[in-house]
């Protein structure tokens, strides 16, 4: 059964399936261009979302065969009228970006077709991506002029290296699915008629693994190398009490799909 979850917000549209929650950039008129109000209200969507008692895990996907052309075009010029118009909305970007890498779930997203510049920023915050044959990847501020915020700077380059980021910000150009999976910013590269099917089996089953497991790599990786002792060590004296390890040591003695 899938139940709809209201997002206050045009372009946004969400559901629950089970353990999956699902994310969908809604503007096909547009090639789910984001608007400055989707901006606005992505923190707040995913938050209704991790208080859903049965989800453990999210797809971030865009519709009608597209993930995104990016932040919507026609509002920037409105934006960059004045520094402080322009510095807000670029804080609303990273405000978006931010809660999606928060999001306490494993976070996958599912890319069709293009996905460039502020959809590419969202894609990348995830925590996994997945694209079809005919996707198309590219972060494009310098062909607008714009400055690239530091935080989805640096998420860049941890992801695929700093001479890559800097090739893909430097130049803008759209690199496709196979090369950007040998830069690493893109995990599965599938046919487009396989990807969703594969992408709801991959969330499915994380959602079946352990909260706890996920719940600590998250926090280990969150961090600079040096801080991830301590962003992991309440999840270790958590593990201690948490019933994961024996339900989930339990059932590989049982030979049964653990109940975590």
């Amino acid at each position: 059964m899938v139940e709809q979850v209201e997002t206050g917000v045009d372009g946004l549209r969400a559901e629950v399936a089970g353990a999956v929650a699902t994310l969908v950039l809604d503007r096909p008129a547009r090639r789910n261009a984001v608007t400055r109000a989707m901006w606005q209200g992505i923190p707040g969507v995913l938050d209704r979302l991790a208080a859903h008692p049965e989800v453990r895990a999210l797809v971030l996907t865009g519709a009608a065969g597209t993930f995104s052309a990016g932040a919507d075009i026609t509002e920037l010029a409105t934006v960059y009228a004045g520094p402080d118009l322009a510095e807000a909305y670029h804080a609303q970007n990273v405000a978006a970006e931010e809660a999606l890498a928060a999001f306490p779930h494993p976070t996958l997203a599912v890319v069709h077709g293009a996905c460039v510049g502020g959809g590419c920023q969202l894609a990348v915050a995830c925590d996994l991506r997945f694209a079809a044959e005919d996707a198309r990847f590219g972060i494009t501020p310098a062909k607008l002029g714009v400055v690239y915020p530091a935080a989805p700077t640096l998420r860049l380059a941890r992801l695929v290296g700093p001479a890559r980021a800097k090739y893909l910000l430097f130049s803008g150009e759209l690199v496709s699915a196979a090369r950007a999976e040998r830069y690493g910013l893109v995990d599965e590269v599938l046919p487009a008629a396989e990807l969703d099917g594969r992408a709801a089996e991959f969330a499915r089953l994380l959602g079946r693994r352990s909260p706890q497991t996920i719940g600590a790599v998250k926090a280990a990786l969150s961090v600079p190398a040096d801080q991830a002792a301590e962003a992991l060590a309440p999840w270790v004296r958590k593990s201690r009490l948490a019933p994961d390890a024996r339900e989930g040591l339990a059932a590989f003695l049982e030979r049964r799909e653990p109940q975590f």
